[in-house]
């Protein structure tokens, strides 16, 4: 059997447990997957480009069959000079799906080749997003169990790394 490989793009502002788990399960369904980091200079992050794809490699760095790679661009293009014609997205919720739905569609339009491979996520992190982990962060809550360590210390030390305590509000 030939070996087997798929891309697995987003954003990854920053990459949570929710990530880590659909690269990892995927790599039981394919031999080599290709985190794709999206360079969206219209979009602000938390993170540079260069700093999310330097925390994933980290992350993975013992296992050989995850890279990880910055594109812009068609994502079809991207998977395409990679060599492979699968794409992994996780679906979290309904209004995940209808969402992802319609860019498979635009995939499948541009590129009758390429195939999408949806995941769901491990229950413990049906929930998760990179926007509520920058938003719990920034308000001063932790993290832990929602991040990896080393993604948890970044996040700390881009916010300030202390907590912001609630503002109290008069009753008027």
């Amino acid at each position: 059997m030939p070996d087997s490989s798929a891309i697995y793009p987003g954003s990854f502002d920053p990459v949570t447990n929710g990530h880590v788990d659909i690269i990892e399960r995927g790599l039981r369904v394919f031999d080599r997957i290709v985190v794709a980091v999206l360079k969206n200079p219209k979009k602000a992050t938390l993170f540079t480009t260069k700093e999310r794809v330097r925390m994933i490699q980290d992350l993975f760095a013992s296992k050989k069959e995850v890279e990880v790679r910055a594109f812009d661009g068609l994502l079809v293009d991207f998977a395409k000079a990679q060599g492979t014609n699968v794409v992994i997205r996780g679906l979290r919720a309904i209004s995940d799906f209808e969402y992802e739905f319609q860019m498979a569609l635009m995939n499948r339009s541009l590129a009758p080749d390429i195939e999408t491979f949806f995941m769901m996520p491990s229950v413990n992190y049906s929930f998760l997003s990179s926007n509520l982990v920058r938003e719990v962060a920034a308000l001063g809550g932790s993290v832990e169990g929602l991040v990896p360590g080393p993604v948890a210390r970044r996040l700390r030390q881009k916010l300030g790394g202390s907590k912001k305590s609630p503002k109290s509000i008069k009753a008027g």
